[in-house]
């Protein structure tokens, strides 16, 4: 069994980031302790978790030139119950958190180290002992339509005429649903679930007329050309960390978690954060259509949020900035008003 200093495997201090004060890091360098390779990473089995798993690693390597060449890491792909079941709505079966339980599980237990997620997916109150170690840079976080036999401007200033009449569109996101819903009460929806490229196909086939993705998924699988139109941030609020990769460890694992710090992106700390305070004050099912989009402009932090019904007949879209040290408390705050905005019983 190979061993290394954690020395050895933490960047150079020269090489990291600092954090932005909206986010301090309570850790700090360790002692020299010896422990095990190769590192143990959890992973979901979609194409798309592989591939953020591995862009993550060549990262880190990277950023840890004594990492390179070396048979350092050992992938545990794991089949989640939000995977594994395909046929119905998340929040009939217990929520975006299914996407991770199983992951949660292996970290605590031991038989992972640390594990790579779609921040989006990963629920904004951790189970106890484990900690988001780091945020990496952010992909394009806009939604996409993705339509048969479309060959018009990717880049339209309506995105959604595009769309035919009473249009059947598949998602599994009342997010998305409730936006286009507002702005297009005549089109059709329907449930679509799987990875990315089995949605694709779906469209391809004619099930539906088109559906709705994350740009970022598309990019990091080679696939955007399956664009058909880009909706603007400010037409459709993305989800809250949409685009977003988060590393979690056992919070009691000082050595990942100081050596992870070297890869931190300090914006995509500070947007999330603001996005997931949003999302955790607003403390939706996901029966609650919630958006979250926040961005750093001229040094201050930008939050978007949004609070719809969804069948599309009730919409709040309010916006707050501060200095994104503020990020936690521009979420919380932000989240409190929409609420007070919104019909009480989207919260019951």
């Amino acid at each position: 069994m190979t061993s290394l200093t954690v020395d050895t495997l933490i960047a150079p201090a020269e090489t990291t980031a600092p954090p932005l004060a909206a986010t301090p890091r309570t850790t700090s360098r360790v002692s020299p302790h010896r422990r095990s390779l190769p590192l143990r990473v959890g992973t979901r089995a979609s194409p798309l978790a592989l591939v953020q798993t591995r862009n993550f690693l060549s990262l880190l390597t990277r950023i840890c030139p004594v990492l390179r060449g070396m048979d350092v890491f050992q992938e545990h792909v794991m089949q989640t119950t939000g995977d594994a079941v395909q046929d119905r709505r998340l929040a009939e079966i217990g929520g975006k958190g299914l996407f991770a339980k199983e992951i949660h599980e292996a970290l605590l237990d031991g038989r992972i180290d640390f594990a790579v997620h779609s921040l989006k997916d990963l629920e904004t109150s951790l189970p106890p002992g484990i900690a988001l170690a780091c945020t990496l840079k952010r992909e394009d976080a806009r939604d996409v339509l993705v339509l048969r036999d479309y060959h018009g401007d990717a880049e339209l200033a309506d995105p959604y005429a595009a769309l035919a009449q009473g249009a059947l569109i598949g998602t599994s996101s009342v997010r998305r649903q409730a936006q286009l819903m507002h702005a297009r009460p005549d089109l059709r929806t329907a449930l679509i679930r799987g990875n990315v490229q089995s949605r694709l196909g779906k469209v391809a086939a004619g099930q539906f007329d088109g559906s709705l993705l994350a740009l970022a998924g598309l990019r990091r699988l080679g696939l955007e050309h399956e664009a058909s139109v880009i909706i603007p941030p400010d037409i459709m609020v993305p989800s809250a960390a949409q685009g977003i990769v988060g590393v979690t460890v056992r919070s009691c694992d000082t050595e990942l978690l100081s050596m992870l710090s070297a890869i931190e992106d300090p914006e995509a700390r500070a947007v999330s954060t603001a996005e997931r305070a949003l999302l955790a004050e607003l403390d939706g099912s996901c029966t609650t259509p919630i958006g979250g989009h926040a961005r750093l402009i001229d040094g201050r932090l930008v939050l978007t949020g949004l609070v719809a019904r969804a069948d599309g007949s009730f919409l709040a879209k309010r916006t707050i900035e501060g200095l994104p040290l503020d990020a936690k408390r521009l979420g919380t705050e932000l989240g409190c008003a929409l609420r007070a905005d919104s019909p009480s019983d989207l919260f019951a």
